[in-house]
């Protein structure tokens, strides 16, 4: 009988046929060449290496989206991207200020212009970024629990990779962006123009859309991702404002900060209802005193898992769900001061 599991395993099994392309590996890195000198990187699973990255390589120069998670990650990136291209890397664009999207900065600085929306240089400057949220529970919290469950589990390959991870987050001095802009930059790397796009806030308040206009590209960092992002520095309402600013956006291929490539703007309205719905949610819940732990259990979101198959039943990331509260009170004091 075709069930909801088969349509799942269906739809995992198209996904990963649509990210077939011609494909180098380094030791860290895998390089999926999805158009003539654009390339997707992801972890080979040889080290802990955060976001997914970009390498757009023009007849001059090479940009590169994102950093990963530790500066031993960008030394790895910046090793493995030898088996694609020896031209320098001229530019480096952190998409957002998190921390495995821009702890590997320090490696690039001096070296290239690191460049970023003004937000980014405010946010690495001021907010004590190794000791917030998403950092705080993602490396701080998680990765020590994950070596124990290994370490018990007797996953060693696994438990060498974490444990590696942890010494290298030591090494880490977070570092701004030397270049920042406001709304558009225009870079050309020789005969290839890369537009670099703030379209407004919505992952967080400083979120860059990476745009290969001839090749009809975007690559979106974690404001729209294959799957459900990361919530806890969310504009809730303007991040689907946004999102319908890069849905105009003439693009065939979108390269997330994390999950699979994508090409179906559907995927984004999904993604838009999954907002407006945990909106809706949150906000009666809270109304009706329930705490933000009680509302990250009782929100139900399932009829999204079929395009976000990692949904496996009702709840959502509390993290999120702590700043949607925060972003329902800021929005009711931003009313009263009208």
């Amino acid at each position: 009988m075709y069930n909801r599991r088969m349509k799942h395993a269906l739809f995992v099994l198209l996904a990963l046929a649509q990210t077939a392309y011609p494909t180098s590996t380094g030791k860290a890195y895998k390089f999926e060449q999805v158009a003539p000198g654009v390339y997707y990187a992801t972890s080979t699973g040889a080290m802990v290496t955060g976001s997914n990255n970009v390498a757009i390589v023009g007849d001059r120069d090479v940009l590169v989206v994102d950093t990963g998670t530790s500066p031993a990650a960008a030394r790895a990136f910046i090793e493995d991207l030898k088996v694609l291209t020896t031209k320098p890397i001229r530019y480096v664009v952190n998409t957002h200020f998190h921390y495995d999207h821009t702890d590997g900065n320090q490696v690039y600085a001096g070296k290239a212009d690191i460049i970023a929306h003004d937000y980014v240089k405010y946010a690495i400057e001021k907010l004590d970024v190794l000791h917030r949220e998403p950092y705080l529970t993602s490396q701080l919290t998680n990765v020590p629990a994950r070596i124990e469950t290994l370490k018990k589990a007797g996953r060693e390959r696994e438990l060498a990779v974490a444990q590696q991870g942890w010494e290298e987050l030591r090494e880490i001095r977070p570092t701004p962006p030397n270049v920042t802009y406001s709304t558009k930059k225009v870079l050309n790397l020789g005969n290839r123009e890369v537009q670099l796009l703030f379209l407004g806030r919505g992952h967080t308040n400083g979120d860059t859309v990476v745009y290969l206009p001839k090749e009809k590209i975007v690559a979106t960092g974690d404001l729209m991702e294959s799957q459900i992002a990361y919530m806890g520095d969310a504009q809730f309402t303007e991040w689907i404002t946004t999102l319908d600013a890069l849905k105009k956006i003439d693009f065939d291929l979108d390269l997330p900060g994390h999950g699979i490539p994508f090409g179906d703007k559907s995927r984004i309205t999904a993604f838009q209802g999954y907002l407006r719905d945990l909106i809706n949610q949150g906000l009666r819940l809270k109304a009706e005193g329930k705490t933000p732990d009680e509302t990250a259990k009782l929100v139900d979101l399932t009829k999204y898992r079929d395009t976000f198959p990692q949904i496996q039943g009702k709840g959502a990331d509390i993290r999120g769900v702590r700043r949607l509260y925060a972003w329902s009170d800021e929005q009711t004091r931003g009313s009263k001061n009208r």
